[in-house]
């Protein structure tokens, strides 16, 4: 970035990221004046990842194995995944009754649901020029689900990425910025490498890469 013409420079205004420090330490070294956004793809990501975090675990302590055909909540595992507004109220349901009948654990697994959907219904505010108050309001739920299950440790560290990336997340929240350009350009071009197509050249690559994802930008912000 340091060797782009300083007026390509100061005309950036954001900067759409996946969440790594380095990359966050690396964009404001270099463009100190622009506001880093944390796409939502990612923050969803990692909550699914978390939920998958604690129901390993959580079915080893219960079966003495790992998830099999017939465990109620390896059987479940992508209606977990899902977005609650994509399944049917009967899907909903029988999620609920099957791990609500594992016991404990299976309460657990649904804390793990609630808490990814809680952070879903903070991201849906993107885009609809919400209220300070309104998002105060579904981080403050999030939040406090999150609290009210200190002994699933998979929820509290995503409660504190949450409160560490908070300014970045907000950003998306106000602006809708993404970086989803990039990460589709970014699979095209890895999977063309993988067959033998593409560019093979990194300088080719990265070229390729810069001009598919930044041609055209209304809002001269640069996807990571």
């Amino acid at each position: 970035m340091n060797a782009r013409p300083k007026a390509w420079r100061t005309a950036l205004t954001h900067v759409a990221i996946d969440m790594r420090q380095t990359f966050r330490c690396a964009i404001r070294a270099a463009l100190p004046h622009t506001i880093i956004v944390v796409d939502h793809f990612h923050l969803v990501q990692l909550a699914n990842g978390k939920l998958a975090d604690l129901r390993r675990p959580l079915t080893w302590k219960m079966r003495e194995h790992r998830g099999r055909t017939g465990d109620p909540e390896y059987d479940h595992r992508r209606l977990l995944r899902s977005n609650r507004e994509d399944l049917t109220d009967e899907q909903i349901a029988i999620l609920e009754r099957d791990l609500t009948r594992i016991g404990t654990y299976g309460r657990h697994l649904l804390a793990g649901w609630h808490a990814k959907e809680k952070l879903r219904h903070l991201l849906a505010l993107a885009r609809t020029n919400p209220a300070r108050s309104t998002i105060a309001h579904r981080l403050h739920a999030f939040y406090i689900w999150c609290a009210d299950h200190p002994y699933l440790p998979e929820l509290v560290t995503l409660a504190e990425t949450v409160a560490s990336w908070w300014n970045e997340i907000e950003a998306f929240l106000l602006t809708g910025i993404t970086n989803a350009k990039s990460e589709g350009t970014n699979r095209v071009i890895k999977l063309e490498a993988r067959c033998a197509y593409g560019f093979r050249n990194p300088a080719n690559q990265r070229l390729r890469s810069r001009c598919a994802t930044t041609r055209g930008s209304r809002n001269r912000a640069i996807p990571a």
